[in-house]
């Protein structure tokens, strides 16, 4: 019989959204450094010699941010179907019309947020998103020890597809640049499409997240659920520094002695996202785990402050990016570009700064609309 009280529970699935709206704010300091430092480009993996440190903890600290969120997609997806109270829902709807909706809104809302036309779609992160919930609802009726192999041999095997390449205009390009390699697909006369973000690992992430959710239940134990993250956090962190530390599998670029142990500890975690190696995603499904645990101590009222971001995601993240493309806009029309033709700060310590103030000023909105989707009955809101 559970006895867990409803507090304790609400608790443990904060813990979330907490995590949720954390990366959604490292979202916010990748996007603000590719709006407002792109004359300082980083490579994948990044060149060491020409990235500095704080432009390196930048983008490491966003390589959470894509695993986390498709991660915590499959964890979410296994709660609506089954919820505390009443009977289970139907996963596979679920799934595949948020998929579909997800996969429209990349196509269409956030394509023209990134360069303000649409010359190019470019299916990223949503996109990504929405194939692998697509894929989950296809595979949702397998037992969950088929779905937790599925997962597994995807994201530990992938690595091994590499040296498989399909040249533009050979048969399995379009394919084969969407699952695992990057590039343009689909050529004609109209618009350009270009698959940014190879989908094959995601869907092991999100098969992954399925498997674990269970641990989140009402009546899961506490103190199990614990013991699992904290073991699985840190065994990823040790097959990382074995599978790493040695060079033997799951990164493109050997790491390399630097002259310094910061330049070798940066070599070490400079890991391959596109598409995301094992390293990759060793080193940040593990923080996240980890985080997952710690955050369910987090005092409630600043674990408020940042839940309230990861409850609309969505909408956070249409927000942001049109606000952005508003400001570069403002800044190349009225300032004038200082770089080229691009308009950039001068230090990457003004992309911190803008960051805070922009998470400032969009936790307003944002818990507005949070609220408002609770609240509403329309069933389309709670796609955002």
């Amino acid at each position: 019989m559970n006895t867990m009280s409803p507090s304790v529970l609400k608790k443990r699935i904060d813990s979330i959204d907490i995590m949720r709206g954390i990366v959604m704010l490292i979202m916010l300091l990748d996007h603000v450094r590719e709006r407002f430092f792109f004359h300082e480009q980083v490579s994948d993996p990044m060149m060491l010699d020409s990235t500095s440190t704080g432009l390196f903890l930048s983008r490491f600290a966003a390589h959470f941010c894509a695993p986390t969120f498709v991660f915590l997609t499959g964890v979410s997806a296994w709660l609506y179907s089954h919820p505390q109270h009443g009977p289970q829902r139907n996963g596979r709807e679920f799934l595949m019309k948020r998929g579909l909706f997800i996969i429209a809104l990349e196509c269409t809302v956030i394509t023209f947020q990134w360069m303000g036309n649409y010359d190019m779609i470019w299916l990223q992160v949503m996109w990504a998103i929405g194939i692998s919930m697509l894929a989950l609802a296809a595979l949702i009726g397998l037992p969950r020890v088929w779905l937790a192999i599925i997962g597994l041999v995807i994201v530990f095997g992938h690595n091994a597809l590499t040296p498989i390449n399909f040249e533009p205009g050979e048969w399995g390009y379009t394919i084969w640049a969407i699952l695992h390699d990057r590039g343009n697909i689909l050529p004609n006369d109209f618009v350009g499409i270009r698959a940014s973000y190879p989908v094959l690992p995601w869907i092991g992430v999100i098969l992954l997240g399925y498997v674990m959710a269970p641990i989140y239940s009402a009546s899961f134990d506490d103190a199990k659920r614990h013991k699992i993250l904290i073991g699985l956090g840190l065994g990823c962190f040790a097959i990382f520094a074995i599978l790493r530390g040695f060079n033997i599998y799951g990164e493109t670029l050997d790491w390399q002695q630097g002259e310094s142990l910061l330049m070798t500890l940066k070599s070490v975690f400079n890991v391959t996202k596109y598409p995301p190696s094992l390293a990759f995603l060793l080193v940040t499904i593990g923080g996240t785990l980890l985080c997952l645990r710690a955050l369910e101590k987090v005092d409630p009222k600043y674990g408020k402050i940042l839940s309230t971001f990861g409850s609309a995601p969505m909408f956070f993240y249409i927000v942001h990016l049109y606000l952005l493309l508003f400001m570069y806009q403002f800044a190349i029309n009225v300032i004038g570009p200082n770089y080229g033709d691009l308009y950039g700060f001068i230090h990457i310590g003004w992309v911190w700064t803008v960051t805070v103030i922009l998470a400032v000023l969009l936790y307003f909105p944002t818990k507005w609309f949070s609220q408002y989707k609770h609240q509403s009955k329309q069933a389309w809101i709670k796609y955002l």
